[in-house]
């Protein structure tokens, strides 16, 4: 009896709302605000006010059920226009398509506003970690992650990767949104964006040119992480992180830096840039440069024993003593297949020092004894001719 009470007192708020003077919706895909009038069977109308009264069934209803349940006359709600106008008069409505874009439209929102959230992390894969916001899948890949965060595994291994991410699930980070599209169903958030304005601030106490002292945190095959105290008199300065990268480890080639440094050493380093928050530093900037005097050791001519490290299809690299490189072109050989059959690596060799560009830190060698063009023989015959002729 008090259902049947109540459904006649929803139908005469409804004939009273289609009686009343309508101003028509722009169009298809409009998100409209109104007051819930009741339910009626599997059905919701809502009050629209100048726009009319709205109907959520069939489908829109069964999909928005755990939404409509707990909805009680005069709760405001959002709904996405389907249809302006259908038989009956109601303008159709979809519940689960406004709350999407409402949670799209916040997290543009979000993004503008440079808004930090703190999210639980929900899954990781071998690219990076997901959480939910608003109901919507966020993505965040390694490379926005905070460099404590970041997985140091050697040689890349995905598998590894993915073991280290996982440790994370269930955590809560701090991000900022970094890019929002919802034709693409793409939301993407950073670690490292949340964490601009404060290393903004330390930053201010770090600049190009500083030595460093700290320890290495993490080896890659890239390079190794170190973290330090910036020198600020009288002001308490959390760590940060600075990347060394192979290439700024040491003079000498290195082909693996795990090879000559380890987690938890000691080191010197210099800061040689800062871009975008991220930190470079140079370990072998603090060391003489050991091709500054390269002619006490080496010239054009000489004929050096060298070692080879390791053979590319370009050539092989060789190292003279512990510091100096050369490279022997494959031009030397005719072909792969042949420096191959005459070279091995960890072998010594003998190498004819074919030219020395010392401010590119590059030297050529040919392989074995060879009497160069413009060698001294030549060099004499020219100053004779030179000599002849005045």
């Amino acid at each position: 009896m008090q259902q049947k009470t109540n459904n006649i007192k929803v139908k005469a708020i409804i004939d009273e709302a289609l009686k009343s003077g309508i101003s028509r919706i722009s169009k298809i895909g409009d998100v409209v605000e109104g007051t819930v009038i009741g339910k009626e069977g599997s059905k919701l109308y809502v009050d629209l006010g100048l726009y009319g009264t709205g109907i959520v069934y069939g489908r829109e209803f069964y999909e928005a059920q755990d939404i409509i349940k707990s909805m009680q006359p005069g709760d405001q709600v959002s709904g996405k226009v389907v249809d302006l106008e259908n038989e009956e008069g109601y303008v159709e409505l979809s519940l689960k398509e406004a709350g999407t874009d409402i949670a799209w439209d916040d997290l543009l929102e979000k993004k503008r506003s440079g808004e930090i959230l703190d999210v639980k992390i929900e899954d990781a894969n071998k690219g990076g970690l997901v959480a939910i916001i608003n109901g919507i899948p966020a993505f965040m890949p390694v490379s926005q992650l905070l460099a404590n965060h970041y997985p140091r595994v050697e040689g890349g291994d995905k598998s590894k990767i993915y073991q280290e991410l996982s440790k994370f699930v269930g955590e809560t980070f701090k991000v900022r949104i970094i890019d929002v599209d919802k034709r693409e169903s793409k939301l993407i958030i950073s670690e490292k964006a949340a964490q601009n304005d404060d290393m903004e601030k330390i930053l201010q106490h770090v600049k190009v040119g500083d030595e460093i002292e700290g320890k290495i945190s993490g080896v890659v095959d890239f390079g190794v992480f170190v973290k330090f105290k910036p020198q600020v008199d009288g002001v308490k300065i959390e760590e940060v992180e600075g990347l060394v990268h192979i290439s700024e480890l040491d003079w000498q080639l290195i082909d693996n830096p795990a090879d000559i440094v380890k987690v938890g050493d000691k080191v010197r380093a210099k800061v040689i840039s800062i871009d975008d928050g991220k930190i470079s530093l140079s370990i072998k900037a603090l060391k003489k440069d050991p091709w500054i005097d390269i002619e006490k050791k080496y010239n054009v001519g000489d004929v050096v024993k060298g070692v080879v490290t390791k053979i590319n299809p370009f050539g092989a690299f060789v190292k003279l003593d512990e510091s100096i490189h050369g490279l022997c072109h494959i031009s030397e050989f005719g072909s792969e297949e042949k420096m191959k059959e005459s070279l091995k690596e960890g072998e010594e060799y003998e190498f004819t020092i074919q030219s020395i560009v010392k401010q590119e830190h590059r030297m050529a060698l040919g392989f074995g004894k060879k009497k160069l063009e413009g060698d001294s023989t030549n060099k004499q015959k020219e100053e004779k001719k030179d000599s002849e002729s005045k």
